[in-house]
């Protein structure tokens, strides 16, 4: 059974070109090897970029022994759910620009991630370049 994105459709591709997800087949799938929970397909932003810089996780130096090819603005990726609850967090409680939540392509991103987050807020913050 395909899985499903957050309106309950079958999941859309996040990106192949740089090529995304956990298994790096451009969806962002649920896997259980994957505690980082790469499950919400995101537009990187500058801002955003520098923000998971300042948190330890370099999106955007390319590391081609883990077939990671390195983050520019506008590219799509299946990003950490934990990350981007981040942003958003630090976003309300730090008063960062709003472009540090990157925005979520709504129809690529795992119906998995409303768990913890609700269609409400993704909705807040998506994408409306499609």
């Amino acid at each position: 059974m395909p899985e499903r994105n957050v309106f309950g459709e079958e999941l859309a591709p996040c990106s192949t070109a740089p090529q995304t997800g956990f298994d790096r087949d451009g969806c962002c799938g649920t896997h259980p090897g994957d505690r980082g929970r790469h499950e919400l397909c995101a537009v990187m932003t500058d801002e955003f970029l520098s923000f998971s810089r300042r948190q330890g996780n370099d999106l955007v130096t390319p590391r081609p022994e883990f077939g990671f090819p390195g983050l520019d603005p506008g590219d799509r990726w299946c990003l950490c759910l934990g990350r981007w609850v981040e942003a958003l967090e630090a976003t309300q409680a730090e008063q960062l620009p709003e472009a540090t939540v990157p925005p979520v392509v709504l129809e690529a991103t795992n119906e998995a991630v409303l768990d913890t987050v609700n269609l409400e807020t993704l909705e807040r913050h998506s994408h409306d370049g499609e």
